[in-house]
């Protein structure tokens, strides 16, 4: 199992990846013949090669081979089978992983005074070649703002303790590039990586129960403790050098233009186990997290500042600091610094105390505890200073400018953390509320209009509409004690903790004049005495479905034209939060169309800000797989439209896309590099408009892409709402079912306990599509709207060519098409179709999808003059062509598996066995395509 890379050509910079592949390969073998005997291996070696002769030349005999080879499998070496593939892609991810950072360290090595792409440096220079003065630069840094929000989104197919596996094997395998080891130690090397993938192998992949929430929280965390926390200083320093070399005349010192946000235990909709009380104990981990953090930072400090004052003189502030904390701090003997010449080593075992009193009620108002991270910054500042005041200012730069930037960055709350519920939550508590008052008996069933006026009048209104002698339902009860816990966690934790409410499914003004309300109802918005109002609580609406993206701009209007909502958004420096979901629009009207109505909802969206001078910052809500908006974070960037980046941007980053980018510090640090630099070009693009015969050129290719969305929109839903057997195509066809019993996330796969597809989430939607090797919600319909305006027309054919070239909205469109029909895989895709019970509507639907399969490959090479799909990216051409040999033995397997399983279970037996290895082959095809959901 060491071929994956065998075809790389000698002498280019894959040579080191084949080498890693072929290593770790070749360790596998050995522990399949450990672990399971020769034979094991032979099975195994003999299902890959004729997957590999199948790929390279399509035999009807062989192929019947292949499928007999796998059917009659036994079930302990199918299992084994099984594990030694999805294995051996988490080992080739590891390497793949590791090249990444190989391939920039040799870039910065061989390029010498060479700038990197897509680095900081390149669009720093840029900012100078484009002639931009110390003040432009200065503005455009000050508006730069980027928010990547991690969730708890199921799409994370792999264990925590899987991960930890993967994080030594890859130290590991970096370390053969140590030029220095000798041949003892290098041996020693590859016995502690055979361990280690003994130790993988004897390690279930799958969790035994579903996680909690709090696990989930625990598992975001990791990456703040593993990566984070180092890592994101290190990119505003880098940011600050290029800055200082370019623009010199400046003292540099960047906001905090890029940060870390939350949502897993704060994310409540569809999710009954995310409670109020689940909020305040994320937050309390999160805050033990940062003080734990620091606590470690400054004990490693404390072997740097040995400074004695019987050699230099350190400042008097610094001195008269100690004293004031010698008489309010206690401390614990192990902690008392004895050696009065060190008076760094004594300032901070002071400092250590006040940091771990910050975790201890009992200390709460005292001066024994630092009552914000802001008092931590000031003595690290009194740290500073006294250094540079004997000299030492390499020390202060090195060491001490680094912990002020990380509590800057992560205070004493680690990462915001964002409160999101679906608005009909509110709608019933506000019904049950209101009733209760006798305000209105039936508030849900009012005209939109007089929902408005009714909650215009609450909010102007001082009084409260609730009361402590009413007794509520649990479902309200629970409604109001979230933004309780909210107002409290705001004065325990600083108010920069929780400040958004995200209202999933807002379609009405109304939607978000609820969560004002009860935020009015606990003292997060107030109308103060002189008129002026305080408010510390933004509502942010989720705009989801097509129709939603419609409704966008009068529903911002609608708000922004009331005084009172409008104070609120002063009190936010004029910035309203805006979020956009890219899976549930997806799914509704397919890609095309998708992406077509977000960019036109955020032209339009801004435009409607704009009449009342109101800034947004537009929230993407993208997920991992390209069927939910997935691409890489810089592209995902400069995807936007230049004038909607303004107020700045969020994106959400979930399940397997935050491991692969923040696992290791390097890969996080060139994914956090390129999207500084993507935020850059940004403003730059946002400054430096087009000519006017390019804006009436785009004017007309907007046109163009209305109409191939139109007939995309219709195409696509003549399928998905329109054929009334697809819904059972897709049933019987994806491994829907079994996916909702991988025990990934701690939210049910549907809103409700339906079967309707409204209430089924995009994820597991995406998730079976992309198992079964079909992508369909990714590129399904582009062909036809395609098609619609080319119409075998070489004229039509030009302009789409040229839409190609040069406008970006249409490049990033076909491309990412592109990279999904090269996943894509139809031929297996029709072992899954056999899996139907009816013939009659199973060959019409896939005949259907094949049908617009070729038309859509067929235009996108002629709109991109290629010969086969991803030539303009061959490495992951590459990729793709030398992984699918490996992926489909797991496809034929999974769907003999699920056969089977699903046999048994119409017969009312179950066999926990089976289900076992259908889950198996889930996990594996996942880290073979590097996709989930």
């Amino acid at each position: 199992m060491s071929e994956l890379m065998g075809n790389t050509s000698k002498g280019n910079s894959n040579n080191l990846l084949r080498r890693d592949v072929r290593f770790l390969g070749n360790i596998l073998g050995e522990v399949l013949v450990h672990q399971g005997g020769n034979e094991l291996l032979e099975i195994v070696e003999k299902i890959r090669e004729t997957s590999k002769s199948l790929r390279t030349e399509y035999v009807s005999e062989v192929y019947d081979e292949f499928k007999e080879t796998i059917s009659t499998l036994k079930p302990d070496t199918r299992h084994q089978v099984i594990r030694a593939f999805a294995i051996y892609f988490q080992l080739v991810n590891i390497a793949e992983q590791n090249h990444r950072i190989r391939r920039k360290r040799d870039y910065e090595r061989s390029a010498g005074e060479t700038i990197q792409p897509g680095s900081i440096e390149s669009a720093i220079q840029e900012l100078k070649n484009r002639n931009f003065s110390d003040e432009d630069v200065k503005d455009i840094i000050e508006g730069l703002s980027l928010e990547l929000i991690m969730t708890a989104h199921p799409t994370e197919a792999m264990r925590r303790a899987i991960l930890d596996i993967h994080k030594r094997i890859s130290e590991d395998v970096m370390s053969l590039d140590n030029p220095t080891l000798t041949f003892r130690e290098r041996e020693q090397l590859r016995e502690k990586l055979l361990n280690e993938v003994i130790t993988l192998w004897q390690t279930d992949e799958l969790r035994d129960r579903k996680p909690t929430v709090l696990d989930e929280v625990r598992h975001g965390m990791y990456y703040f403790h593993e990566t984070l926390f180092h890592v994101l200083p290190d990119v505003y320093s880098e940011l600050e050098r290029c800055l200082t070399k370019y623009y010199p005349g400046e003292n540099w010192h960047v906001p905090d233009y890029l940060q870390f946000g939350s949502w897993i235990g704060g994310d409540r909709d569809g999710n009954p186990s995310v409670t109020s009380d689940i909020t305040w104990k994320t937050l309390s981990m999160q805050r033990k997290l940062a003080i734990r953090e620091y606590e470690r930072i400054i004990k490693k400090l404390m072997e740097h500042l040995s400074f004695s004052t019987t050699i230099v003189t350190v400042s008097s502030e610094l001195e008269e600091s100690i004293r004031e904390d010698q008489s309010v701090v206690n401390l614990s003997k192990n902690l008392i610094w004895h050696n009065d010449c060190e008076p760094y080593r004594i300032k901070l075992v002071h400092m250590l105390t006040k940091l771990n009193n910050v975790l201890d009620d009992s200390k709460k108002g005292t001066p024994e505890r630092y009552a914000s991270p802001e008092q931590f910054i000031e003595d690290l500042n009194i740290i500073d200073r006294s250094l540079r005041h004997h000299y030492a200012d390499y020390i202060a730069d090195t060491f001490i400018k680094k912990i002020i930037r990380q509590v800057e960055l992560f205070g004493f709350h680690t990462a915001a953390l964002d409160i999101r519920q679906h608005s009909k939550e509110h709608e019933k508590a506000m019904t049950e509320v209101l009733a209760n008052m006798n305000i209105v008996q039936n508030y849900a069933e009012l005209p939109e209009d007089d929902k408005i006026t009714l909650l215009n009048g609450l909010l102007n209104d001082p009084r409260p509409i609730t009361s402590p002698y009413h007794v509520y339902s649990d479902s309200t009860k629970e409604c109001l004690d979230v933004y309780r816990v909210v107002y409290k966690a705001q004065q325990e934790f600083g108010k920069g903790c929780i400040t958004k409410y995200l209202i999933s499914m807002a379609e009405g003004a109304s939607d978000i004049l609820e969560v004002m309300v009860f935020a009015k109802e606990v003292g997060l918005f107030l109308r103060n005495e002189d008129e002026t109002v305080t408010c510390t609580l933004q509502a942010v609406p989720l705009f989801e479905t097509i129709d939603d993206l419609f409704a966008a701009p009068d529903i911002m209007r609608q708000v922004f034209s009331l005084p009172i909502y409008r104070d609120g958004v002063t009190t936010m420096n004029d910035l309203q939060e805006i979020m956009l979901g890219y899976s549930d629009s997806n799914k509704d009207g397919g890609a095309v169309t998708a992406n077509w109505e977000l960019r036109v909802a955020l032209k339009q969206i801004t435009a409607a800000a704009d009449e009342f001078n109101v800034k947004l910052k537009f929230f993407h809500g993208r997920g991992g797989a390209l069927g939910r908006g997935g691409m890489p974070l810089n592209r995902s960037i400069l995807a936007q439209p230049a004038s909607t980046v303004g107020g700045g941007i969020k994106i959400t980053e979930q399940g397997e896309v935050i491991s692969s980018r923040y696992s290791l510090q390097g890969i996080a640090y060139r994914s956090l590099e390129q999207a500084t630099s993507a935020l850059v070009t940004a403003a730059i693009n946002g400054r430096c408009p087009h000519d006017e015969a390019y804006t009436k050129e785009e004017e007309a290719w907007d046109m163009i892409a209305k109409g191939i969305s139109e007939v995309s929109l219709t195409k696509y839903q003549d399928l998905i709402f329109r054929d009334p057997d697809f819904l059972t195509f897709f049933k019987e066809s994806t491994p829907l079912a079994e996916v909702g019993e991988l025990n990934i996330g701690s939210r049910p796969s549907k809103r409700k306990n339906s079967d309707r597809f409204e209430d089924l989430r995009a994820i597991p939607w995406v998730f079976a599509w992309t198992q079964s090797r079909y992508l369909l919600p990714a590129w399904y319909a582009a062909g036809t709207g395609l098609q619609s305006y080319y119409q075998d027309n070489e004229e039509n054919l030009h302009v789409l060519q040229e839409m190609y070239r040069r406008f970006p909205f249409f490049t990033s469109l076909i491309d990412t098409l592109q990279m999904a029909m090269a996943k894509a895989d139809l031929l297996i895709s029709k072992e899954y179709a056999n899996m139907t019970k009816d013939e009659s509507y199973r060959d019409r639907i896939f005949n259907l999808i094949e049908e617009e399969y070729k038309l859509t490959t067929d235009l996108i090479l002629k709109i991109t003059g290629q010969r086969e799909l991803l030539d303009n990216v061959p490495v992951i051409q590459e990729s793709i062509r030398l992984r699918n040999p490996y992926v489909d033995p797991l496809s034929y397997l999974q769907v003999q598996l699920i056969s089977e399983l699903r046999e048994f279970r119409e017969q009312g037996k179950d066999d926990t066995e089976l289900l076992r290895e259908v889950l198996l082959t889930i996990n594996g095809i996942a880290a073979g395509l590097r996709n989930t959901g």
